[in-house]
């Protein structure tokens, strides 16, 4: 019980490891989204080339318009340069550097004390969910993006050439990009070109800008594919929630009611039927109500028999315990004789009763224990006929075997078909004329192998057809030994046939008129297939 309030407590267990595994795939999903730079690294090459097509444009501009003097070694006019690349570069907003064919640099349209890194406004400033899934992202962010593969934007003022190498190469005449890292995690592009006059390197232009455009478009696709993320593990929460719910649910109210059955010492517990469903819950519930019923039906016939055995007991003891006293008492030798006749019959009838309650009663058990094999029914058929030619009484009504064509093989055992066989033959027996035959007939059809015996007795009454199965009810013919029968040679038939899956009935032979013949049992077996 305590683990059980643990459960309402915290949750099924079974709901939380369905959510668990539904929850997998989307949070992987997301991580993944936040963690791969494959979206940046795109945008921060288009802005590299973005910047590349700008430095050369002014460089062509520089080229064209700042150098002046002799053809073959042309000068550059520092001034004209300046004031031509800072009006190129004002409405960009991009940091120019200028490098003359030494490395020294002769203009710098923004100082770096200037270059003040800016923070990026949220996507939606006035939503709260909005402002939730901001904050949401830079705590993902900063767990996931782990260390900063680029190198650090840090410099002085008109800091030397070599902290640039990009200059370097633009010096030798190739065009040259550098991203680097400012503190905040944006990115810094650097694009250095060369300047070229009368198709030489007169120096270099160096272009530098933060891309802080590239991370507002970065961090905008990522906070809506984190809203897109969180709807779906919502949904996710709830669909798996209401899986959850129908098989926990259903589960828990049948182990409730398990529990229940087996706390109820005997009193009957519905069990929930879940039959409707069509799926595996629902087979569960119907093998629980169907176990459930077969072992309320068991308890029921265990003390159904109890209750028929203590009364059947108690008649034979009482003629006894009488007997006895009278004998006591008695002292007419002729009377003393006869009680004592009375006391072996008695006798011999408890005798009778108890081997035959101790077989009924551990029938079931063998059977189930038992492994089923197939069984020839003709072979044993055949069989039963040559014992009771070989080995009946004289005058004993003949045993006459009727077997149709095709297999008659079913899966059982074969000793306790035998009995049903024997039973079955020796009632005939017991209630024919001497000379009438008994017929032992054996037919397939339908995929079932039906054994009848029938003889030629007084037949069974219509209103005993059924009771005749009854347990210790006994209808025989009159001048038979009393005590022989103990009333339950049809019950254990009955139950034999029917723990093989078959079935047993009584019925009577008919002549062509209408007129009664005889008796006749008739057992129908699955066939083996």
């Amino acid at each position: 019980m305590a683990r059980q309030r643990r459960r309402r407590r915290f949750g099924s267990p079974l709901t939380r490891r369905i959510l668990a595994i539904n929850l997998i795939t989307p949070a992987l999903l997301v991580v993944g989204i936040l963690y791969l730079d494959q979206y940046r690294s795109g945008l921060i090459g288009q802005k590299i080339a973005a910047v590349e097509v700008e430095a050369n444009l002014i460089a062509g501009a520089l080229g064209e318009s700042a150098f002046s003097g002799p053809a073959e070694i042309p000068g550059l006019e520092v001034e004209t340069a300046r004031q031509l690349v800072r009006r190129l570069v004002d409405a960009t907003g991009s940091r120019a550097r200028l490098y003359d064919i030494d490395g020294g640099m002769l203009d710098d349209t923004r100082p770096l004390t200037e270059i003040v890194p800016f923070d990026i406004a949220p996507v939606a400033e006035n939503g709260f969910v909005d402002r939730v899934l901001d904050r949401a992202y830079l705590a993902l962010a900063g767990l996931l993006s782990g260390p900063d593969a680029v190198e650090p934007y840090v410099e002085g003022p008109w800091s030397p050439i070599s902290e640039f190498p990009e200059v370097m190469q633009a010096l030798m005449g190739e065009n040259a990009a550098r991203v680097r890292g400012l503190p905040d995690g944006a990115r810094v592009v650097s694009v250095a070109v060369p300047i070229q006059a009368l198709r030489k390197v007169r120096g270099a232009l160096l272009l530098s800008t933060p891309a802080y455009d590239v991370e507002k478009r970065v961090r905008e696709e990522r906070v809506t594919v984190l809203r897109l993320a969180l709807g779906v593990l919502g949904v996710t929460v709830l669909l798996s929630l209401f899986l959850a719910g129908t098989i926990a649910r259903p589960i828990r109210r049948l182990a409730t009611a398990a529990l229940a059955a087996r706390a109820s010492q005997g009193r009957r517990v519905e069990i929930p039927d879940f039959g409707s469903r069509q799926d595996e819950i629902g087979d569960l519930s119907v093998a629980l109500r169907g176990m459930t019923e077969a072992l309320y039906a068991r308890i029921e016939a265990i003390e159904s028999f109890a209750a028929d055995v203590s009364h059947e007991l108690k008649n034979p003891l009482t003629s006894l315990r009488s007997a006895l006293e009278t004998i006591s008492r008695s002292e007419d030798e002729e009377q003393r004789r006869r009680l004592i006749r009375i006391c072996v019959r008695d006798i011999v009838r408890l005798s009778r009763l108890i081997t035959d309650i101790a077989d009924s009663s551990r029938l079931d058990a063998e059977i189930a224990r038992s492994e089923s094999e197939p069984v020839d029914l003709a072979a044993m058929a055949a069989a039963l006929e040559e014992i009771h030619r070989e080995t009946g009484p004289e005058g004993a009504p003949a045993l006459a075997l009727d077997t149709g064509p095709g297999d008659m093989t079913v899966m059982g055992l074969e000793d306790r078909l035998g009995q049903v066989a024997r039973n079955l033959i020796d009632n005939a027996v017991s209630f024919s004329p001497p000379g009438a035959p008994v017929i032992l007939r054996l037919r397939r059809q339908d995929g079932l192998v039906r054994l009848e015996v029938e003889d030629r007795g007084p037949g069974i009454p219509e209103e005993s057809r059924e009771k005749i199965f009854d347990r210790f009810y006994s209808d025989r013919p009159a001048g038979e030994r009393y005590g022989t029968h103990s009333g339950l040679g049809l019950a254990i038939c009955r139950q034999i046939v029917e723990a093989h899956g078959g079935r047993i009935t009584a019925g009577n032979a008919l002549a062509e008129d209408g007129t009664r013949l005889g008796a006749r049992f008739a057992v129908e077996l699955p066939a083996a297939t």
